[in-house]
């Protein structure tokens, strides 16, 4: 047991702090959504009542989404840009093991590599896929739940047409929700990769070691 939680410690500690502050999330918008109702004279829900709601699926997706495109973003990215200087950049020259081509003859390699051909084409870039493909669903899910948050303003508010999730993407609201978060999460990347450059944390594979200079590139 300690070892298995040694060696996924890192896994687990965000684990923890996702399902403490999902939990604080649930808790503050219950009670939000509540407040809200009953400001609007409306009957207060149950707990599973609200997490089943628009508000709850908006919130979560909504945060979701922006997270997802900037890890998938920034991992395409950094197949073919760099930045001299920082530990998150590949060095400005020459090819790294990730650019090798994978050998089937390796010890304990994965089966997509054994296989080969179409199978070994995806899993070249399965991590890329999978960050895009969490985003997309992310995506979708925020614009299901804000049209439902949306139409019930619209009914709260003297009418108004109910929009479909996707009519909800056509609207300014859906796409000023993605833009506040997006520009976040983008300047958050760019914070690291300028910030890492000159600054350092002893440790962290995040960082270049404390005595090497600022134009080395790479985390090596």
């Amino acid at each position: 047991m300690r070892r298995l939680v040694r060696e996924n410690s890192l896994a687990l500690a965000a684990l923890v702090l996702f399902a403490l502050a999902l939990a604080g999330q649930i808790a503050t918008g219950f009670a939000e959504s509540n407040n809200d109702r009953e400001d609007h004279g409306e009957d207060p829900i149950s707990l599973a009542s609200y997490m089943t709601s628009g508000h709850f699926t908006e919130a979560i997706f909504e945060n979701w989404e922006s997270e997802f495109l900037q890890m998938g973003a920034f991992v395409l990215l950094t197949v073919a840009l760099r930045q001299k200087g920082s530990p998150e950049s590949k060095p400005l020259d020459g090819k790294q093991p990730e650019d090798a081509e994978p050998s089937p003859r390796r010890s304990n390699v994965p089966w997509p590599v054994r296989r080969g051909g179409v199978v070994l084409k995806i899993y070249e870039n399965s991590l890329g896929l999978a960050l895009i493909g969490f985003f997309l669903f992310s995506f979708a899910l925020h614009a299901v739940g804000g049209a439902s948050v949306y139409n019930d303003d619209q009914q709260n508010h003297g009418g108004g047409e109910p929009v479909t999730a996707l009519g909800y993407i056509g609207t300014s609201r859906f796409w000023f929700e993605s833009f506040q978060n997006w520009q976040s999460e983008f300047m958050s990347v760019g914070a690291l990769v300028v910030l890492s450059i000159f600054l350092r944390q002893k440790g962290s594979p995040e960082s270049k070691p404390v005595d090497h200079s600022h134009d080395e590139t790479g985390s090596e």
